[in-house]
């Protein structure tokens, strides 16, 4: 490795075998054993399939990653992100040594330290003082470190009232801030944060991503960091990977990642357009040919930002001369209505195909994923209902560096016009 270069990782592959039974059985421990003595490959290294958890598979061995290649500079911030599922804690584990390749090999230069579960290796039954030191020497810091730093992990992490009290009483988010401050405080070469604000206030996470900063820009430490907070992300990160079903789908500058990243969709699904069928309409006078929703100025699959106009467009082929007309139903991602629009009626003139749409203003829905039904009425009755068309993920992206970069409760979150009296 070059002297810039503090990481590399090199073909890593980490399979995992499916099912009640662990990673393998005795036949076949034996099999790989005796393939290895006589200098062959391993034989369930090729049966293995994608981490695909959408799908059902057709062998019992599986990729949680695999051919996964990339190198970090001394003080680069790289971002890791990717749905659920992706393979990122799994890379994550092995970077830090938790568990260990099937295939591949890393090379580092210096220590690492890593965060990546809420009070990972704390006993409950300890003090957080005590966990501290606990902790510290799990990540390699020497009882002197810890003494010469417990002061300032203590009051890093905001716990001095409860510092001497049972973590088994502590809040989740306690926990959290107290492994952060311990993990930052031990001055590694490269640390590993794996969806450490998902939990934290806006306090902890101003401090949080002001610390791994300062690791990187002021003591030229690297980072990596996985969440699936964007805002975090683009203000934090120098470079990013995006990953799919274990596999490197997309490198390159963090603007770039996560335009890639929100392009894939999410989890329940990002399905911005929708084209019907006339098999949808048998026996009805009508049909509805399509069904999208956008931000203005921008293609169908382009991420919609919280600050964009967004409109709602309509296509409907009209056979009758019986007047109807669209009524869209919004929904949060738990399923719970928000709202009911509907349209004007559409021309009742024999076989013509009439478009509409409906703008709603920049600024109006709160960031997350939102769902639409869509209706065709004819003002008394439902003529025809189609659950969950569309889906569509708002990103808050103008957020600063040190800013609250959570999500406020609820999916609509209007700016008012406010006026002095």
């Amino acid at each position: 490795m070059s002297s810039e270069i503090i990481l590399k990782v090199e073909n890593i592959g980490k399979q995992y075998r499916l099912g009640l039974v662990g990673t393998g059985t005795i036949s076949h421990d034996l099999n790989r054993w005796f393939n290895k003595v006589i200098g062959k490959e391993d034989p369930y290294l090729k049966v293995g399939e994608a981490n695909d958890r959408s799908s059902k598979g057709e062998s019992d061995y599986v990729w949680a990653i695999k051919d996964i290649n990339f190198e970090v500079k001394r003080g680069e911030v790289l971002g890791i992100i990717g749905k659920n599922g992706a393979g990122k804690s799994t890379l994550l584990k092995i970077l830090s040594r938790v568990t260990g390749p099937t295939t591949g090999q890393i090379k580092t230069k210096g220590r690492i330290a890593s965060l990546l579960e809420v009070g990972t290796g704390f006993h409950p039954e300890m003090t957080g003082r005590e966990n501290i030191y606990l902790n510290g020497a799990i990540l390699g810091m020497t009882k002197a470190e810890i003494n010469s730093k417990i002061d300032e992990i203590i009051d890093f992490s905001g716990c001095l009232r409860y510092v001497d009290t049972p973590v088994k009483r502590y809040s989740s988010g306690m926990k959290v801030r107290l492994a952060f401050a311990v993990a930052a405080h031990l001055e590694p070469d490269i640390l590993v944060v794996d969806e450490v604000l998902a939990v934290g206030d806006a306090e902890f996470q101003k401090k949080a991503i002001g610390k791994m900063q300062d690791i990187s820009t002021g003591d030229g430490r690297t980072v990596l960091f996985v969440s699936h907070n964007m805002a975090a992300v683009k203000s934090l990160c120098t470079r990013g990977i995006v990953l799919e079903n274990g596999n490197v789908v997309f490198t390159g500058k963090t603007d770039e990642c996560v335009d890639h990243y929100l392009k894939i969709g999410n989890d329940k699904g990002a399905n911005q357009i929708r084209y019907f069928s006339s098999d949808d309409f048998k026996g009805l006078k009508f049909e509805l040919l399509e069904f999208g929703v956008k931000a203005i100025g921008k293609s169908f699959g382009e991420p919609i930002l919280r600050t964009e106009s967004i409109e709602f467009s309509l296509k409907l082929k009209n056979s009758g001369k019986k007047k109807v007309k669209s009524v869209l139903r919004f929904k949060d991602d738990q399923g719970y209505f928000l709202f009911v629009c509907s349209s004007d009626y559409f021309n009742t003139e024999t076989g013509d195909i009439q478009s509409k749409k409906m703008i709603i203003p920049k600024n109006f829905f709160n960031q997350g994923v939102l769902f639409v039904d869509v209706l065709i009425t004819d003002g008394k009755k439902s003529l025809f209902v189609a659950k969950d068309q569309l889906s569509f993920n708002v990103i808050d992206e103008g957020v600063e560096l040190g800013e609250w970069m959570g999500k406020t409760k609820g999916a609509l979150k209007p700016n008012f016009e406010w006026v002095n009296l």
